[in-house]
Formats: C-alpha cells, sequence, structure tokens
C-alpha cells in the first residue's frame, strides 16, 4: 500500500512559479516510479511528468519541456514538481501517481494515486 498527499498548489499569475510536492507513506519510497498528472474540466486525465525510483530518468509531456522540472528526495519520502513560467492552460487538478512496476507515464500504469491538488494560472 501507498499513501499519497500532494501540497503546493495554488493561484498564480501568467509566468509565474508555484512547486508542487507529494509526500509519499507506506511501502519504501525509492522501489517504485513517480509521476504527476493533470486534469481539466470536460478533458482526460493526462501525463505531466515522471520520474524513476532513484531519478536516473525523467520524462516530460512536450507542452511543459523547459518549464518544469521533477524530482524526488528518497530520503524525505517527497517527490517535487518545480513549475515555472506558467501559462494558463497549466490551469488543472495535479495528482501524484505511484507505478510499482516501472515508470508511470500513462494513466492505466498508475497504481496509487493522491487527492489532487488545484493550479490555477490567471492571464
Amino acid at each position: 500500500q501507498v499513501q499519497l498527499v500532494e501540497s503546493g498548489g495554488g493561484l498564480v499569475q501568467a509566468g509565474g512559479s508555484l512547486r508542487l510536492s507529494c509526500a509519499a507513506s507506506g511501502r519504501t519510497f525509492s522501489t517504485y516510479g513517480m509521476g504527476w498528472f493533470r486534469q481539466s474540466p470536460g478533458k482526460e486525465r493526462e501525463f505531466v511528468a515522471a520520474i524513476s525510483w532513484i531519478g536516473a530518468r525523467t520524462y516530460y509531456i512536450d507542452s511543459v519541456k523547459g518549464r518544469f522540472t521533477i524530482s524526488r528526495d528518497n530520503a524525505k519520502n517527497t517527490m517535487y514538481l518545480q513549475m515555472n513560467s506558467l501559462k494558463p492552460e497549466d490551469t488543472a487538478v495535479y495528482y501524484c501517481a505511484a507505478d510499482l512496476r516501472s515508470v508511470p507515464t500513462a494513466v492505466g500504469q498508475v497504481d496509487y494515486w493522491g487527492q489532487g491538488t488545484q493550479v490555477t494560472v490567471s492571464s
């Protein structure tokens, strides 16, 4: 079992920054892949970024490359998403995700979800 709790969402102006955090508990944190997904009203949940067990490999959706950075601190059981140069189209509920077998780059791969945190970017 893995429990995930996100924090750090909020309201920010276009061009601003936010850092999301995901605190994990349960299974040993360094033994599974982690990722971030987001969902806007009326749209399907989509992959944003993912990171491997010890952080050696990272993956991003094209629209956030160069603006978002995913990282993890296995000593603190926490994953982060640094979001810079935010755009109104980044507005969504952001979900933390865990994949016990691989790195979560698709909704169908996710074993555990957090409750989500709202990110709103105003123009």
